[in-house]
């Protein structure tokens, strides 16, 4: 489970900012809410989920790209990265002090009740500090890193002592211990890799084939995807795999390519190599009469809203069931408010989300602030200052009442992030007077 996540001099962050999933001392007006949302591991109690509002371009995209650049950098410094290669971050530009300083971050989470707290910071080219602390009744130092020195616990020591000299200036240490066998390194690592996933809700063919292939090989989930397709009223009576052999002449010659030269060495021949895709089957009818049924290609003929809704719940169900952590960018993205709304409720409720899952989450659907769906401390925003900067910061920071509308006092721009647009208008106003660049025969010289 997530406790917190920091960063700093990262993209559109430069002095260190911090997300918490830790629920604060503030009641709601709707008490049922305060019971749900919540959940208690021990004595710490953390929150289901979280939404991050702010303006186009205020930072919301780069919170996500943080935790999960820290997510590929835990996963792959060790094992992609040649010596000598770029670290693959992105500092921030407009203060020239950033680039004297290094990019940071931080994470904070339990596992298997224990709390850790681990973090890095680096340049473009090497990782220059590197921590790892537990804690079970108190914090204890297991390893802090400073460029190539290393300061273990001494009950680590034994088993690590003969490894810091593989660690690159590029990798992670943590990563390192990993790859050579470490059960403690092995198990936060795989926190990472299998607790803590991320999803576009823009670009959801990252994630289709993820899926299809969970509706193909698991009948329990696949009859839970046919349920969720159902109530969520897409006009669909039933979902199917439809197959078809790579040499089949609906199948793009490029495309055949691609895929053959991704197999090559797979199969032994093309025969054995197919395309599978998602069928969705529709009612027929002959006037007002039920005929039987037509079966739709779901990438083709569906629209990209059911494309999207589809997609998206194998990342969700797999979330719910195991109790990962899923961040999600533009989560509404082509979703009606009301699937969104009920995806939401999934997380936030006890009896579906047995196992803690959290959802982190951006959006610009305000109205999920008029629902009585999230307590103060699961809203939060994201405001550019005058240097560029993107400031993080929680409704539960500002004074505010509970029966307060938060969707009204959003919009007019009481708790800030949304942009200042005023005088738009004007600008279309003054074409009468002024033009600067007057408007060419486009639509007649180009039909």
């Amino acid at each position: 489970m997530l406790i917190e996540f920091s960063v700093g001099n990262y993209r559109s962050f430069f002095q260190p900012v911090v997300l918490s999933l830790l629920a604060t001392p503030l009641r709601s007006l709707n008490k049922e809410i305060d019971s749900s949302n919540v959940f208690q591991i021990g004595k710490v109690k953390l929150l289901r989920s979280a939404a991050i509002y702010g303006a186009n371009a205020s930072g919301k995209s780069n919170l996500i790209r943080a935790i999960l650049f820290m997510r590929h950098f835990v996963l792959e410094s060790s094992t992609k990265l040649q010596a000598g290669e770029a670290t693959g971050v992105q500092r921030f530009l407009l203060n020239k002090m950033a680039q004297k300083q290094p990019a940071y971050f931080q994470i904070t989470f339990l596992l298997d009740g224990v709390r850790y707290r681990y973090g890095f910071e680096l340049d473009e080219q090497r990782v220059l500090s590197e921590w790892l602390y537990q804690t079970k009744q108190r914090e204890t130092r297991l390893f802090v890193r400073e460029n190539d020195s290393f300061d273990v616990n001494t009950t680590l020591k034994k088993s690590t002592a003969i490894l810091e000299k593989y660690v690159r200036s590029n990798a992670l240490f943590l990563s390192v211990l990993a790859q050579f066998n470490h059960p403690l390194a092995i198990d936060i690592v795989n926190w990472f890799r299998n607790r803590l996933r991320g999803i576009s809700g823009i670009m959801d063919d990252s994630y289709a084939g993820f899926t299809l292939h969970q509706f193909e090989t698991d009948v329990n989930l696949a009859q839970r995807i046919r349920n969720l397709i159902h109530f969520a009223d897409l006009g669909i009576l039933d979902l199917g795999i439809k197959t078809v052999p790579i040499d089949d002449p609906e199948v793009p010659d490029q495309l055949r390519k691609i895929i053959l030269k991704i197999k090559k060495g797979e199969s032994s021949s093309k025969d054995e190599v197919s395309i599978k895709s998602i069928e969705t089957i529709h009612q027929m009818f002959d006037g007002i009469n039920p005929v039987g049924q037509a079966k739709f290609d779901l990438g083709e003929h569906e629209s990209e809203g059911t494309k999207k809704f589809f997609y998206l719940l194998g990342p969700l169900l797999d979330s719910l069931d195991n109790g990962n952590v899923l961040v999600v960018d533009e989560f509404e993205a082509r979703l009606h408010p009301v699937l969104s709304r009920e995806i939401i409720r999934l997380f936030n409720s006890p009896k579906t989300n047995s196992k803690n899952a959290q959802l982190i989450f951006t959006t610009h659907d305000a109205s999920l602030l008029g629902e009585g769906m999230l307590r103060r401390d699961q809203i939060w925003f994201t405001e550019k200052n005058r240097y560029g900067e993107t400031e993080l910061y929680s409704l539960a920071e500002m004074k505010e009442r509970n029966d307060a509308s938060f969707e009204k006092n959003y919009m007019y721009g009481r708790y800030g992030a949304i942009p200042l647009i005023g005088g738009m208008r004007t600008v279309f106003e003054q074409r009468e007077t002024y033009d600067p660049h007057p408007q060419t025969e486009w639509s007649e010289n180009q039909g």
